[in-house]
């Protein structure tokens, strides 16, 4: 017996992916999902290849999956679609160990992370 998944059901009009196991910390990659919310997914792809951030090429990768999740499996227009939300989450940590003075040893965690990009598709206002 496992435990209760609540999958969020999307509406006809929007689409998802998720990006696990990233390597790097949340908080890192926030800073990119902030980067791209909000903005038409064109743009959000133009400022992600241009970023000098080193998760933003595995971001943009999960954007051009969700993209095609859209497109492929929602039937919407690609043109009129715009990153609705991007929100991040914990995933596992490693624990290693560094030696330090007197025998003693300095944690070291190596944070993993993922992240999830909903796109949705709006109607451009005459």
């Amino acid at each position: 017996m496992g435990k209760a998944v609540n999958k969020r059901r999307l509406p006809e009009n929007e689409a998802q992916a998720v990006g696990r196991m990233l390597r790097v910390s949340p908080q890192k990659l926030n800073l990119v999902a902030q980067l791209i919310r909000g903005k038409k997914v064109e743009t959000a792809l133009a400022d992600l290849t241009f970023s000098r951030k080193r998760i933003s090429d595995d971001v943009k990768k999960i954007l051009q999956s969700a993209i095609a999740n859209a497109e492929n499996n929602h039937d919407l227009d690609v043109d009129d679609l715009i990153v609705a939300e991007a929100y991040v989450g914990k995933n596992l940590v490693m624990k290693r160990w560094h030696a330090r003075a007197r025998g003693r040893v300095g944690r070291i965690e190596k944070p993993f992370s993922q992240i999830t990009i909903v796109v949705r598709q709006v109607e451009e206002q005459a």
